[in-house]
């Protein structure tokens, strides 16, 4: 069995994170992203902020040691909200449910949000697993698409 484990992001993720939230169709799939994935600069001061950030729990993914990913939660017009970014070469394989189990140990408050992309069904499945109930949808415009589309909006109570 591998194992799924979660630490705190370090300067040297930054290289990795870059290249992998910006594989395409990653992107297409996470549809609201910033305003060009290629760019590192806009990247790089996205995440110092961030990281920066008292309200922010950032956490790297590691398989087996290995960098993965991301996950982290967010306080965004006073709701606390997850988000996660997994290598698409580890897509299917039960990483980002135990991430998002993981962090959600780590962060006790309730209630969490969550969204995605309506046809993002894998990440929909992943926070419907972790006892997040859906409780609307919104459109709104997808960058990495172009147009506007349906996210869907879930909630975690406990």
């Amino acid at each position: 069995m591998t194992e799924v484990k979660l630490r705190p992001l370090e300067d040297g993720d930054m290289d990795a994170l870059f290249e992998l939230m910006r594989d395409p169709e990653s992107v297409r799939m996470a549809a609201f992203v910033g305003r060009d994935p290629d760019d590192r600069a806009a990247f790089d001061a996205h995440m110092a902020r961030i990281r920066s950030r008292t309200d922010v729990t950032n956490r790297a993914v590691t398989l087996d040691g290995r960098l993965v990913g991301s996950i982290a939660a967010f306080v965004i017009e006073g709701d606390t909200e997850v988000t996660y970014w997994i290598d698409r070469a580890f897509w299917g394989q039960g990483i980002a449910g135990r991430a998002l189990a993981l962090l959600l140990q780590e962060v006790p408050v309730r209630p969490l949000f969550g969204r995605a992309a309506s046809d993002n069904l894998a990440s929909l499945t992943v926070l419907r697993r972790a006892g997040f109930q859906e409780v609307g949808t919104g459109v709104d415009f997808a960058r990495a698409r172009g147009t506007e589309i349906e996210e869907t909006i879930l909630r975690l109570d406990s």
